[in-house]
């Protein structure tokens, strides 16, 4: 069984660890390895284009984290009062959210912005002051990626923060309660801090999965470009080092927000379980 599990570990993360050797390819092609350097590096962030990409993932990431984590943990903590046939509704709507693949959220979400443009472009072009030529325009973008992003990363704030929320000392919050503190103080000094390792834990996971994305990005991203789909175009022209020296970044970048997000969930079991 250990050779098995050996075996599919290599499988598995074999590749992976390929393409991080690679990336020091001091070679031209990036299938034939010649040892070693760093030169593709420095190509890679003297690439205007792909810094480009990346402040766009980097911009469109940050964003959906901090909306996500905000109303996925007012949903979480709405939702705990929320009883009877209605709270199995609002289960089921969050974890299917998680569970539908990323091109029907894509394709779905290409199809409503696309006829809410429809309908209020003219609109907009009809009640404008300056006429129809100075009317702005709706159109895919930063917005509609942060929006469809959102919609599914919100989903896992939400069930993070819930699993935080039942396992919380509500006598903590009862006592407040009763040495008249205001709602909003209450949450502030009591909720807040119990829950603040799983709303940390969802920002960072909110933040990874919307870095990474390419299905839905690909299909509302409009003319904007980010990280996920350049590798794609890039990978299409034909596989330089540099694209290795792209994967490379980007597992860093998530391999560190995953394990950043994974000892925040510890540090929140480990405290629930010493109370």
């Amino acid at each position: 069984m250990r050779l098995y599990a050996a075996a599919i570990y290599l499988f598995l993360y074999g590749p992976i660890a390929l393409i991080v050797v690679f990336s020091f390819n001091a070679g031209r092609h990036a299938a034939s390895f010649e040892c070693c350097g760093t030169s593709w590096y420095g190509r890679t962030f003297n690439n205007q284009f792909l810094l480009e990409a990346l402040y766009t993932s980097l911009l469109v990431a940050g964003t959906t984290a901090i909306l996500a984590t905000i109303m996925g943990t007012m949903a979480a903590l709405a939702l705990q009062r929320v009883r009877g046939p209605l709270r199995v509704v609002y289960d089921a709507m969050t974890y299917i959210a998680i569970i539908i693949p990323g091109i029907v959220i894509g394709i779905a979400t290409l199809v409503a912005l696309v006829t809410a443009f429809d309908a209020i472009n003219p609109l907009l072009a009809a009640l404008w002051p300056g006429g129809a030529k100075a009317a702005p325009q709706l159109g895919l973008g930063y917005a509609s990626v942060i929006a469809a992003h959102t919609l599914f990363t919100m989903a896992l704030v939400i069930v993070i923060v819930r699993a935080r929320i039942q396992g919380m000392d509500r006598s903590l919050i009862e006592a407040s309660a009763d040495l008249y503190a205001t709602p909003w103080r209450t949450f502030r000094q009591v909720t807040l801090p119990q829950i603040f390792p799983a709303v940390m834990a969802g920002f960072l996971l909110s933040f990874t999965f919307s870095f990474d994305d390419f299905i839905i990005a690909f299909f509302v991203a409009g003319s904007k470009t980010t990280l996920p789909i350049y590798i794609f175009s890039s990978i299409r022209r034909g596989i330089t080092p540099e694209t290795n020296v792209i994967a490379t970044l980007v597992l860093g970048v998530s391999l560190t927000l995953l394990i950043s997000a994974q000892l925040l969930m510890r540090r929140r079991a480990g405290a629930a379980g010493s109370n």
